[in-house]
């Protein structure tokens, strides 16, 4: 199982928090049509949103395999 999507969710997580640091050091209101604030948000709860997955997901399969393995364990 891949890592990617949650060095992704990471990017987006630091990207969030970087576009929110610039838009209070420069006073930056809108980016294009939409509020800065908006879009800062939004990519942080798809990074938050992509890391807790994947480690939900990585820890169901961690507990498979041991219920499998305390199976194999018990079946012989």
């Amino acid at each position: 199982m891949s890592r990617i999507p949650r060095l992704i969710g990471y990017a987006f997580m630091a990207a969030a928090a970087l576009l929110a640091a610039i838009a209070k050091k420069e006073g930056v209101a809108m980016l294009g049509p939409l509020p800065i604030v908006a879009v800062a948000l939004f990519l942080g709860m798809v990074g938050v949103m992509l890391v807790f997955t994947d480690l939900m997901v990585r820890g169901l399969y961690a507990q498979v395999d041991a219920a499998k393995r305390r199976e194999d364990e018990g079946g012989d």
